[in-house]
């Protein structure tokens, strides 16, 4: 191929989904908050100013056809996910229209509302929605910044062979232990078969692992070692103190991993079942006004 040929061929850049198609979706977004404040002044005007009355309006009914579908839609992203389309309807327009239409709803389901609130279902499905909303934003912001931190916590290594390691020198752990004292030995054996990579849901996520059986040990072998002269008791202890120092910097890499793995997941565990609530008190709220008011 020529050097002409290959300048004219086109350079694919990587653009994420919150600037896919020079931010259409935001611009959409906007419009549409716009059309629907427009609609909420006037119906006011109409009113005069009334707001208890915007939601039995024709905005009312208008802006709440358009939430609820809204809702519905978005709420699809998960089926979507599962199909392969591309150039208008690919994955990444579809997740930057969930995005920014996700975020229109706050202004279109505030002002079908009209700013009235109480203990009911409606303001239970108003509370849901942003509930699911704002938990997005948290998933947002953690796909921004975490991928290329999860990348640089493991550095060249992968996760299996992370864990091949720390296998790898529990073996010469065990090995390098006989010849310490009985209660020395313990604290090793201890230290391979107790020590967890992941522990606890709230130890993934806050990489606190304070009890860990290895670090305990290499801390107490250390203070032992002190106090010890030299000999062949003080060469088994260094060789196991070496180990685990090893070890211990190894379940740090892991679990730095395994931490921000977990923070780029948490968040769907309440996104997606305030997802599911909020269509249950959607439903509710639709047939409450349409059969019961």
């Amino acid at each position: 191929m020529s050097t002409t040929e290959q300048s004219r061929r086109p350079v694919i850049s990587h653009e994420s989904f919150l600037r896919h198609a020079h931010f259409r979706w935001l611009w959409i977004g906007l419009f549409l908050s716009l059309i629907v404040g427009g609609g909420f002044v006037a119906s006011c005007l109409a009113h005069g100013m009334r707001l208890k009355h915007t939601g039995s309006s024709w905005f009312g009914y208008a802006s709440g056809t358009i939430g609820a579908g809204l809702i519905v839609w978005l709420a699809c992203l998960g089926i979507r996910k599962r199909l392969m389309t591309d150039n208008a309807w690919s994955l990444k327009a579809w997740v930057s229209a969930h995005v920014y239409l996700g975020l229109s709803l706050i202004v279109i389901a505030t002002l079908h509302s009209g700013l009235q609130f109480g203990w009911n279902i409606h303001t239970l499905a108003y509370a849901l929605m942003l509930l699911v909303i704002v938990s997005g934003i948290f998933g947002i912001v953690m796909y921004a910044r975490l991928p290329e931190k999860l990348s640089d916590s493991r550095g060249e290594t992968t996760q299996k062979q992370m864990l091949e390691k720390i296998n790898q020198l529990d073996a010469r752990l065990l090995d390098v232990a006989r010849p310490l004292e009985q209660n020395q030995a313990a604290l090793v054996r201890r230290a391979v078969q107790k020590t967890r990579i992941g522990g606890s849901f709230l130890q993934r996520l806050t990489g606190w692992h304070g009890n860990c059986p290895s670090l305990l040990a290499f801390r107490e072998l250390s203070a032992a070692r002190a106090r010890m002269t030299e000999g062949s008791q003080a060469t088994a202890l260094d060789q196991t103190l070496s180990l685990l120092e090893e070890k211990n910097a190894t379940l740090a890499k892991a679990r730095r991993y395994i931490r921000l793995r977990s923070l780029l997941e948490v968040w769907l565990y309440i996104h997606i079942p305030a997802t599911l609530a909020l269509m249950a008190a959607l439903t509710a709220h639709i047939v409450s006004v349409f059969f019961f008011w």
